[in-house]
């Protein structure tokens, strides 16, 4: 995984409160991202991955690989049961979550928090400032860098992909400070509130062990 907490000194705040924060009631701390002006080539670049049509579809390399996905998708569906009740919705919008935060290089449970803060898994939520959607999304970033047709920010696959594709970004331009690149998809750079809440949800609800694989015994003699 590309992306892991940061833990330096120098974040007041980031690491204060997250049990807390773990086990208080579901809140919505959803903010906007706010309209940066993008160099061409950078905007270039993201809307290429926005428009990438490839089916989301895993490919695996071995049967672990396989087994291990299986494994943490069914882990995953019963966490989600609460808040995405239908069976099959629930496992397209965890099968989605993985290809486009593995794809964006994203660790799959950070996006799991950074969703449940932002619209504990409502796919209609729209913010006081219009962001929208799962991982409420700025309807500018539709004519930044997509179609231009907002309305599409409601649509699952949609959706996850612009989050993903625009948390990416902003960790790249804070050159891999979570904290700030947090703040920045929130609007709330260089506060702790936001950033904390995720950390607490990704460490805390969804922190997620691989179960082990059994050893095969040795070969008789």
């Amino acid at each position: 995984q590309r992306v892991s907490a940061p833990t330096r000194p120098g974040r007041r705040g980031f690491l204060l409160g997250v049990g807390a924060l773990a086990l208080a009631p579901d809140v919505a701390w959803s903010g906007a991202q706010k309209y940066e002006p993008l160099s061409d080539s950078v905007r270039v670049a993201l809307a290429g991955q926005i428009a990438d049509s490839r089916p989301p579809e895993r490919a695996f390399t071995t049967i672990d690989e396989r087994i291990a996905y299986l494994a943490w998708l069914g882990e995953m569906s019963e966490r989600l049961r609460g808040r995405i009740g239908d069976y099959t919705t629930r496992v397209e919008f965890l099968k989605t979550l993985d290809y486009e935060a593995m794809r964006a290089g994203l660790d799959r449970q950070l996006v799991l928090g950074l969703i449940t803060v932002e619209s504990n898994f409502r796919k209609y939520a729209v913010s006081v400032a219009g962001a929208r959607g799962f991982m409420q999304v700025m309807p500018f970033w539709t004519k930044l860098i997509g179609d231009g047709e907002p309305r599409r920010l409601f649509e699952m696959r949609t959706n996850l992909r612009y989050g993903n594709v625009i948390l990416r970004h902003y960790l790249d331009i804070e050159k891999g400070d979570l904290f700030m690149a947090l703040g920045r998809y929130n609007g709330s750079r260089g506060r702790p509130q936001y950033p904390n809440a995720v950390l607490a949800a990704w460490h805390g609800r969804w922190r997620y062990e691989p179960p082990a694989r059994p050893v095969a015994p040795p070969p008789r003699a």
